[in-house]
């Protein structure tokens, strides 16, 4: 960049492709002669040359970032490379090889390896384009140029003009006005040959960074082609380690082939292209058969019916969800290398027709513990409820894969539940970031439960993390306690090539501000060989640290309490018991890293004298086909037509697109997701022109009464119906 500014010319050129024989040493086969190609700062190697030549089966690559080659004097022909994972490789030049000698290719290697370091920051440049690159400091004097010729032109013109006026009725000075247009027409042709020189200029520079476009598009998919590789391998690897057998790598001199160019992988990462046009057709056929469900009358609300005086819920959804498995979110994400994830669109299949508002709302499926915490006298009872109620808010997210839409700016959500005693109204009060704002209410004045979550992305290749920063707050009214925490991190696996499978990890801290009891619990990950998945444990213990209780259990499935001593006797004997375990092979819940156990399934060992503080609920039978739906997620979005004469505009169950979707109308929702976004985008752009600040409706910024981390505060009134001035985000 600082010769750019100073007017050089920073010209790279593109390195040239080179290839021979040479005999790679391995650790299992010993010399085995390969094909030897360098391009890109990449070394490669394959068995035979037509191989190389069309780009197929082959058997390992380095990249040469920061890679060192060494000699040895002894030794003509030998050398090693020692690459930047501190990874040493050896290669022989073969002596019959007259062509090429060891100097050639350390001389290639050093080369590559230098390109290869400053990858990213390099240009490429063919000899036929580098008279073509033009600098700053070239285009910056030909517009200054322009600039002068463009100033004498209107000085002329001036005097002209004034010329004219002082000896209009002289004749006699005729030659000199004819001498004077000369003069101006002269600097009009230099200016007109100053400008067409700078659009020439221009020209050049926008082919050039054409040039360079394509050039960082090759760049990216070269980058994004290595990283989908490296996850199927890294793939087949725990698939090997888990079933016994040896890796393909091991098997074939601990290389592998090449996750693009077999032919094998090609038909297994089949789904990361577009949908096929037989599947169009299916689907067409699917959505054309819905839509005339729905034209024959079925509705999307539960109906009148009233059950023991209470409102009776629907319990399937207008329509099945959408099959995914001719898509992948990796499809989508190779092209946002680089990109914050919060800003990326991705297509409408991935999602679920449920906004994220909605899905928070799922925190309070098993309300009955909080009311059951309440009902007790004794604190630490209380605290094992709220713990259970904290565990239990993750539940339904097992095989939740589909994403829920994001939250328009000033998107509301209310849910009013007379059976499970209670009634919830949020907001999206930001959108950079993204931040949701949730109160809800005990219909008994029993308990307040609020918070505002904004989930943070983050990106590892195989798999996407979402950590929830925001503090939860539950209030007990009746025992003046106030508990606060924050949920564990969630993680989203196999994006690029295997099934989708989500878990929970991470510490979770609960605190009774009130006695100063704490119940921390360990969400653990899944490890090598899934023995830790879904595990739960933890303890309570007083502000003296002294533990009160221990809880385990899998947040899948159910939370059980013990005594301390009982559970750390168990622990110390179930230590001993891994290793028989492990030569016995019985480690049924992973033979298969992709098959996990089912949510309702009993493969948690109670310990004998425990306690069940809380279990799942049984998902109802087409839960499948419903997106993995639980029956509480499976009413949140109905409505009715006296519900929808009460909730204000800006409820997402009048949200189009959701809409659509849940009733089959794939491309619909497509469309309408992609208005609504327009939309937001140019109601944020009126905004900023008019420098006016986006006022939340319902929360307002502030401290948390009780560990004073920055929340959003409920502000009261909602439950008033006083709907007036509220935004058309619709």
């Amino acid at each position: 960049m600082k010769h750019v500014l100073i007017g050089n010319k920073v010209i790279y050129k593109a390195l040239k492709r080179y290839e021979g024989p040479l005999w790679k040493s391995s650790r299992f086969f010993g010399w085995s002669l390969f094909w030897v190609v360098l391009e890109h700062g990449v070394l490669s190697w394959y068995r035979k040359q037509p191989d190389a030549a069309h780009n197929i089966y082959r058997q390992g690559c380095k990249h040469l970032t920061q890679a060192v080659c060494t000699v040895k004097s002894s030794d003509s022909c030998l050398f090693f490379i020692k690459c930047f994972d501190d990874t040493i490789h050896g290669f022989r030049v073969p002596k019959n090889s007259l062509q090429q000698s060891r100097e050639n290719w350390l001389e290639a290697i050093e080369e590559h390896s230098a390109y290869s370091t400053h990858y990213c920051s390099q240009d490429q440049m063919t000899e036929d384009e580098e008279e073509e690159a033009v600098s700053a400091v070239e285009l910056k004097e030909s517009l200054q140029k322009a600039q002068g010729c463009q100033q004498r032109l209107d000085m002329e013109i001036s005097n002209f003009l004034k010329m004219i006026k002082e000896y209009d009725m002289a004749k006699e000075m005729l030659p000199s006005f004819l001498q004077k247009v000369e003069v101006i027409s002269e600097a009009s042709r230099e200016t007109c040959a100053a400008l067409g020189n700078c659009l020439r200029l221009f020209t050049k520079q926008e082919e050039v960074r054409n040039l360079k476009l394509e050039q960082e598009q090759e760049k990216n998919k070269i980058l994004s082609e290595a990283l989908e590789a490296l996850a199927t391998e890294h793939h087949e690897l725990e698939q090997s380690l888990v079933e016994g057998s040896p890796p393909p790598s091991i098997l074939s001199e601990d290389e592998f082939y090449d996750a693009l160019s077999d032919s094998e992988s090609e038909k297994s990462l089949s789904r990361l292209e577009a949908v096929t046009a037989q599947s169009f057709e299916e689907e067409e056929e699917h959505v054309s058969s819905r839509k005339h469900r729905m034209s024959e009358g079925k509705d999307c609300g539960g109906g009148d019916a009233l059950s023991n005086g209470i409102k009776k819920h629907r319990t399937s959804l207008p329509s099945p969800m959408f099959s995914r498995n001719d898509f992948s979110i990796w499809s989508i994400l190779r092209k946002c290398i680089g990109m914050e994830l919060s800003k990326i669109t991705m297509p409408v299949i991935f999602n679920e027709p449920l906004s994220f508002l909605q899905r928070l709302t799922e925190y309070m499926e098993h309300t009955y513990l909080i009311h059951k915490a309440s009902s007790f006298s004794d604190p630490v009872e209380r605290m094992q409820c709220v713990a259970a109620f904290a565990v239990s808010a993750v539940a339904s997210q097992w095989e939740r894969t589909g994403k829920p839409f994001n939250p328009l700016l000033g998107e509301t959500y209310e849910l009013v539940r007379d059976d499970l005693g209670f009634r919830l109204i949020s907001e999206q009060v930001s959108h950079h970031p993204p931040i949701s704002a949730f109160h809800a209410e005990g219909l008994n004045n029993d308990f307040i439960f609020h918070g505002s979550i904004y989930p943070k992305l983050k990106f590892w290749g195989k798999s996407v993390e979402a950590e929830p920063k925001g503090t939860i707050t539950l209030e007990l009214l009746e025992h003046n306690e106030a508990y606060t925490w924050t949920n564990p991190t969630c993680c989203v696996h196999n994006i690029i090539v295997g099934k989708l499978w989500i878990e929970q990890y991470g510490n979770v801290e609960i605190t009774n501000h009130k006695t100063g009891d704490k119940c921390v619990l360990n969400f653990k990950p899944c490890g090598l060989f899934g023995k830790e998945l879904h595990k739960v444990e933890g303890y309570i213990q007083d502000k003296s640290k002294k533990k009160l209780c221990a809880l385990y259990g899998k947040w899948t499935e159910c939370l059980y309490s013990v005594d301390p001593a009982t559970f750390e006797a168990y622990k110390k004997n179930d230590k001993r018991n891994t290793e028989e375990k492990k030569n016995s092979k019985q480690m049924s819940s992973s033979e298969e890293s992709d098959e996990m156990p089912m949510p309702d399934s009993e493969s948690v060992f109670v310990i004998p004298g425990s306690a069940l503080l809380w279990r799942i609920a049984p998902r109802p039978p087409n839960s499948a086909q419903m997106y993995n739906f639980t029956s509480f997620a499976m009413v949140l979005n109905e409505v009715d037509r006296e519900m929808e004469s009460v909730i204000p505009k800006t409820d997402c169950r009048l949200r189009p697109d959701i809409r659509a979707m849940e009733n089959g109308e794939i491309d619909q929702a497509s469309e309408e997701k992609k208005r609504l976004e327009e939309k937001q985008r140019a109601a944020r752009k009126n905004r900023s022109k008019s420098e006016e600040d986006w006022k939340t409706r319902w929360f307002h910024q502030g401290p948390n009464p009780y560990n004073g981390a920055q929340d959003w505060i409920y502000s009261g009134s909602y439950w008033d119906r006083n709907y007036f001035n509220l935004p058309d985000i619709y």
